[in-house]
């Protein structure tokens, strides 16, 4: 519908008619969708006439201008993807040239149909005693200016087809059915990683904004201070499903152990202390379990806790296999100087390391084959489509569970492209390997899937981490490491962490997990939980150290933020001082939750530079 100018009391809206309107550009119309072909060039012609009550006289036809504009600001992003080949909601790209209805009769930007600028059509100047002239003169002039009028419609109309014919013109000699120009590299990545995410109300521009702008760089800092860096790990433990492991022999492959003048004496005293005070309780606590027995001559408080810990740990509500800290062979690791990269494990031990993982661990049964599984072969098309309409059809939280698994693959194979081995000693990102494993050509569509799993992931975590602050909360509680004006900085740095999470407006709601038949919901949280629990142990099968290292770290922190999801109610009953025997997390669990989750971040942030990278790239 046309529209008179705002505020005009004389104008109202005139019905279009369909005259012409060409629109060329550079994205697609905004109802238009993938694939429909619709394209702009930056300008846009369209003609309205008809009928209405302009200034122009009654049931007269209005006439018109040119008028150049710039679009208005842009709105939301179409297919909510920078670099995508889609316009802008409401708007359209470039200078827009647009043929308007002459409000008021008034002609604009001197391209009137009368000899004189700004001179009204269809009526002649007004003259400042129009009563005094004959009654003759002035049904001359009205006749006059009705043919005026009709005169101004004729032309108005005239220089639509022209325009219109000209456009059309242009159009068949620029080539039009020539094929468009290739996609970019990052539009086939990131295309499709955009807007809500499945199971969600939360879209991933939402995630971005948070995490790179407002998270990343505090999480990062925090993650740098001693209690987080060192983490106690057993990498010498055998794998408990196959004996051929290939170790892998490559320098990048090894880790380098922390020698023990490096590690702070409170964190190496003991591996569950928040303070000085309970250090000293829970260290004898240790003992008194290491004996196998409550020895009476504890304190009640000390017997209480040996026997509050012992339940703990054999907890239903663990969903990872930890390590043995106490075991000779498990030793602290400096995660800031042993960094995940890109070490150089692939091939088969890689590959067979995820088909378990997938294949026998993700509810998956053996008649449903992957997409892309590189140990199977002559897959098409059709095995993909029956591979999604089955994880469709499974419940909820079987669905999930599929999702944080390939979101926790797809993080790992980002960093590994962030942080590759260029040049000798030169790290930097490969955007040959990125593609490799994210194109949406290169890998059939199942890249942007895989991305959109990682922000799956992500959300996940932050909200294991926005439910945990009571925890934290607790003034007993303390980043112990010895080193008292550290520690407090440090906790009033994490806490800020958290009120920051807590503040996010689009949580993940976990509420529909286990929901239902009692009976049926224990059932399938337990099997959920078994099958976390067998993808922990399958770590240990890992031939790389380092990779078995983050592998441990990672499975370990997303397995303490699924029992943090799941002790909803056991969180809320925590005593604000003393200890906590409902709800307790170790320092090894705590350390793997932050730097687990920072991993995730670090993936969004990448992200957003890989797509940088790749805007130029076809």
């Amino acid at each position: 519908m046309g529209r008179g100018r705002s505020g005009s009391p004389h104008h109202r809206k005139t019905q279009a008619h369909p005259a012409f309107a060409l629109a060329l550009g550079t994205g697609r119309t905004p109802d238009s969708r993938a694939g429909s072909g619709v394209v702009r060039v930056g300008l846009r012609l369209q003609a309205w006439g008809g009928r209405g009550r302009g200034r122009g006289g009654p049931g007269g036809a209005e006439p018109g201008s040119w008028s150049v504009r710039q679009p208005h600001a842009p709105g939301r992003n179409w297919s909510e993807a920078p670099g995508c080949r889609r316009g802008r909601r409401g708007t359209s790209t470039g200078w827009v040239a647009r043929w308007r209805s002459l409000r008021g009769g008034r002609a604009e930007a001197g391209l009137g149909g009368g000899p004189e600028v700004g001179r009204r059509w269809g009526r002649p100047a007004r003259a400042s005693s129009e009563g005094a002239r004959p009654a003759t003169e002035r049904v001359r002039t009205g006749l006059l200016g009705v043919g005026r009028l009709a005169a101004g419609a004729a032309m108005a109309r005239g220089w639509g087809f022209l325009i219109g014919l000209l456009g059309a013109v242009w159009l068949l000699s620029s080539g039009h059915g020539e094929e468009q120009p290739p996609e970019t590299a990052a539009q086939r990545c990131f295309c499709q990683v955009s807007g809500y995410l499945d199971d969600c109300t939360c879209d991933v521009e939402t995630i971005d904004r948070f995490n790179n702008y407002r998270l990343f760089p505090r999480l990062q800092k925090l993650l740098e201070s001693d209690y987080f860096r060192y983490y106690k790990v057993n990498l010498k433990r055998p794998c408990p499903f196959w004996n051929d492991i290939s170790q892998c022999g490559r320098r990048d492959c090894a880790v380098k152990p922390c020698q023990s003048d490096e590690v702070p004496d409170g964190i190496k005293s003991a591996s569950y202390k928040y303070s000085e005070e309970a250090n000293n309780l829970i260290e004898e606590c240790e003992q008194a379990e290491r004996l196998g027995a409550v020895d009476e001559s504890l304190s009640e408080e000390t017997q209480k806790a040996v026997l509050q810990w012992t339940k703990h740990d054999d907890s239903s509500d663990n969903f990872c296999e930890a390590d043995d800290i106490q075991s000779p062979e498990a030793e602290y690791v400096d995660l800031l100087l042993n960094p995940e990269r890109y070490t150089g494990y692939k091939g088969p031990d890689a590959w067979k390391i995820w088909n378990v993982i997938y294949e026998e661990n993700c509810f998956k049964p053996q008649t449903i084959k992957r997409p892309l599984n590189p140990l199977a072969s002559g897959q098409g098309k059709s095995e993909e489509n029956t591979f999604y309409s089955w994880l469709e059809g499974l419940c909820v939280e079987k669905r999930a569970f599929y999702r944080l698994i390939s979101g926790l693959h797809a993080s790992i194979n980002v960093h590994l492209s962030a942080r590759y081995l260029l040049q000798e000693k030169k790290w930097g990102h490969n955007i040959t390997e990125f593609q490799q494993r994210f194109d949406g050509i290169l890998t059939e569509g199942e890249g942007p899937r895989r991305l959109k799993n990682l922000y799956f992931l992500y959300l996940i975590e932050l909200r294991a981490l926005s439910k945990v602050l009571p925890f934290f909360e607790r003034p007993d509680f303390q980043l112990f490491t010895g080193n008292k004006i550290q520690d407090e900085e440090n906790k009033m740095l994490l806490l800020e962490i958290l009120h920051e999470i807590k503040s996010f407006p689009l949580h993940f709601d976990e509420n529909s997990f286990f929901a239902g038949d009692k009976k049926e919901a224990h059932k399938l949280k337990e099997d959920f939980r078994l099958h976390f629990r067998n993808i922990s142990r399958i770590m240990d099968c890992v031939g790389c150290f380092k990779c078995r290292l983050w592998g441990k770290l990672q499975t370990q922190g997303l397995g303490t933020a699924l029992k943090i999801l799941f002790s909803e109610k056991l969180i809320a009953n925590i005593p604000e001082s003393g200890p906590s025997y409902e709800f307790h997390l170790t320092r090894q669990e705590i350390v793997s939750l932050f730097n687990a989750f920072g991993r995730i971040s670090t993936s969004v942030k990448e992200l957003e530079n890989f797509r940088n990278l790749l805007q130029n790239i076809h």
